[in-house]
């Protein structure tokens, strides 16, 4: 019985839901298992939250109300007041 206990203790600990935290260069704490990601940087209070889609589409959620698409690099922004922001490969901006 107890080696069956740790067999699945063992097998949980090593699926893909465990998430790894570290702080980063800049101070943020951020947590990731592939699929989904998250952090929080202690300086200015912001949390943000990520999630990957089966295309590679990463949609990320602030905790003040802004979300961004991205994949590869490229993406559009939209803050909680409504401004859109866009970055592509030959250029970027915000309307």
């Amino acid at each position: 019985m107890r080696v069956i206990l740790i067999i699945l203790t063992l097998t949980m600990l090593s699926t893909s839901a465990y998430a790894e935290c570290y702080q980063n260069s800049y101070g943020r704490t951020e947590c990731n298992n592939g699929e989904q990601a998250g952090g929080y940087n202690s300086n200015t209070g912001n949390a943000w939250k990520s999630e990957k889609n089966e295309n590679g589409v990463a949609t990320t959620h602030t905790s003040r109300g802004g979300q961004a698409k991205t994949k590869n690099g490229k993406g559009v922004y939209q803050s909680p007041n409504g401004k859109n922001c866009y970055k592509t490969a030959n250029s970027h901006g915000c309307n």
